[in-house]
C-alpha cells in the first residue's frame, strides 16, 4: 500500500573543493533537510491512520456468513423447555434422531381461512436438531384465488420450488420497485431477505410450493397483521395518517383481521 511513496533524496556529489554540486550562494540547507523530512514522513503514514485502516477490515462483514452465525460444534439440538435465554436455543443433553426428523411436510395444509392459504413450517421449533445449523424449509398450500398476504423475513432469503399449480409472485425493493413474474410447477424464484413479497393463486387450481430459508428460524412479520391487528393495538390516529384514510374505514380493517373468538 506505501508502493506510491518513496524516498526521494536530492543527487550529492562532492566536487573537489568539497562543494555540493547545484550549490549556490544564497542556497538554504535548512529548507533542505525539512523537505527531506517531509517526503520521508509520506512514506510512512502515522500510526493513527494504519490503526483506522486495520480497523475497517476487521470490522468489514466476511461475505461467507449465513443468515444464521456459525456452528461451533457438531451438533446443538434445541431444548425448547430450556429457560436459558441465548440467540437461538441452549443445547439438549440427550439427543435422538427424532430431533432430525419431521414428515410434516408431507401432508397438504388446510386452507380454509381468510387468506386461503396456509404455511407448514419446518424450523427449529418443529426440527430441534436444526438449532445453529443455519437452514429450514416451509410447504405453502393456496387454494384457487387465495392470497400468501404481503409478509418480510427479517432473518432469511427465501427460495421457494413450485411443486404444482401456478403462482404471480413478487417483492418490492427498498426502491419500491415490483419485482414479479408468473411461475409455474418447477420453477424456482427467490425472495432476497427482509424484503416485502407475496404469491397469489390467480388459477382455479390448488398450488404448491416448497420453501427453503437460510436461517432455522427465518420469522414471518406479515404487514397487515403487524399493523392492523398487533397488541396492543397501533394507534388509529397512526393509522389513519400513514394510509390516508378515517378511523371507520381502520376500525373496519382491524375488526376483520381480529382473531377470531373462540
Amino acid at each position: 500500500m506505501f508502493s506510491q511513496f518513496s524516498i526521494q533524496q536530492r543527487p550529492f556529489r562532492a566536487t573537489t573543493k568539497g562543494v555540493r554540486k547545484g550549490w549556490s550562494p544564497g542556497h538554504n540547507t535548512q529548507t533542505d533537510k525539512h523537505e527531506h523530512r517531509s517526503k520521508l514522513t509520506m512514506a510512512f503514514p502515522s500510526p493513527s491512520l494504519s490503526f483506522a485502516v486495520l480497523a475497517m477490515l476487521v470490522l468489514l462483514p466476511s461475505p461467507s456468513l449465513s443468515g444464521d452465525p456459525d456452528l461451533l460444534q457438531d451438533i446443538c439440538v434445541a431444548d425448547l423447555t430450556s429457560t436459558v435465554k441465548v440467540n437461538g436455543f441452549a443445547c439438549k443433553a440427550t439427543v435422538t434422531e427424532d430431533d432430525f426428523y419431521f414428515k410434516g411436510l408431507a401432508t397438504p395444509g388446510n386452507t380454509n381461512n381468510t387468506y386461503g392459504s396456509v404455511v407448514t413450517s419446518a424450523n427449529v421449533e418443529k426440527v430441534p436438531g436444526l438449532n445453529t445449523l443455519g437452514v429450514s424449509m416451509s410447504r405453502i398450500d393456496y387454494a384457487p384465488g387465495s392470497l400468501n398476504p404481503p409478509h418480510t423475513h427479517p432473518r432469511a432469503t427465501e427460495m421457494v420450488f413450485v411443486l404444482q399449480g401456478t403462482l404471480d409472485v413478487g417483492f418490492i425493493t427498498t426502491g419500491n420497485k415490483l419485482v414479479a413474474k408468473t411461475i409455474n410447477a418447477g420453477d424456482v424464484f427467490v425472495f432476497p431477505r427482509g424484503l416485502v413479497h407475496f404469491q397469489k393463486n390467480n388459477g382455479d387450481a390448488p398450488a404448491t410450493v416448497i420453501s427453503a430459508f437460510n436461517s432455522q428460524l427465518p420469522g414471518t412479520q406479515s404487514l397487515a397483521m403487524t399493523l392492523f391487528a398487533a397488541t396492543p393495538e397501533v394507534p388509529n390516529n397512526v393509522l389513519t395518517m400513514a394510509f390516508q384514510v378515517g378511523t371507520k374505514e381502520v376500525e373496519k380493517i382491524k375488526s376483520r383481521l381480529a382473531p377470531k373468538k373462540s
